[in-house]
């Protein structure tokens, strides 16, 4: 078979991060992190609880902020920048401009150019454009992104807690390189 891919038993295969048959352009609120490749720290650093940005950090930032003016269904909630990550809220609304913090976990598949996949995709080209002609930075992210459901307004209120306060916790956070380190 010409150009199929094929099954070998040798290479692992890609576990998938999404919740099967969900509609990812569906109304709703959903909790996202994005991390930079190999983790390299980026966008800037932490000081004293406080992410101080960078030149490349800014460019995340304002890259983060167009995304409604790319996709006017998204409006955008809490959000951090971090030296390796990014941490945000969006919130994809519908025709009415109504936030459903429960979406269906079953709907009919959508144009994928409305999806989170879509956004966060189009997030990631615009900082790797700069990156590429700005720096001699080639890989900017990790393969794939996490995702979280937002199903309430108390969980929603915890994410946002989480992703304000992340700054002063980056001595005990997991993306913290110096953190790792100090596990080994």
């Amino acid at each position: 078979m010409t150009g199929a891919h094929t099954h070998n038993p040798g290479r692992r295969q890609r576990r998938t991060l999404r919740l099967q048959g969900y509609d990812y352009a569906q109304p709703g609120a959903y909790y996202l992190t994005i991390c930079t490749h190999e983790r390299a720290c980026l966008f800037g650093e932490i000081r004293m609880g406080e992410m101080h940005l960078n030149g490349a950090g800014h460019v995340a930032t304002q890259c983060w902020l167009a995304i409604p003016e790319h996709f006017p269904h998204v409006e955008l909630d809490a959000f951090v920048v971090m030296p390796n990550h990014v941490h945000g809220i969006i919130m994809i609304t519908g025709n009415v401009g109504a936030k459903n913090f429960s979406p269906l976990p079953r709907a009919p598949l959508r144009s994928p150019s409305k999806t989170i996949g879509s956004i966060v995709r189009g997030y990631k080209i615009g900082v790797t454009k700069w990156f590429r002609q700005n720096t001699n930075v080639y890989t900017v992210w990790q393969r794939n992104y996490y995702e979280h459901i937002i199903r309430n307004e108390a969980s929603l209120q915890r994410i946002r807690d989480y992703i304000l306060t992340n700054p002063a916790r980056w001595s005990e956070d997991r993306e913290n390189p110096a953190f790792r380190d100090d596990r080994r």
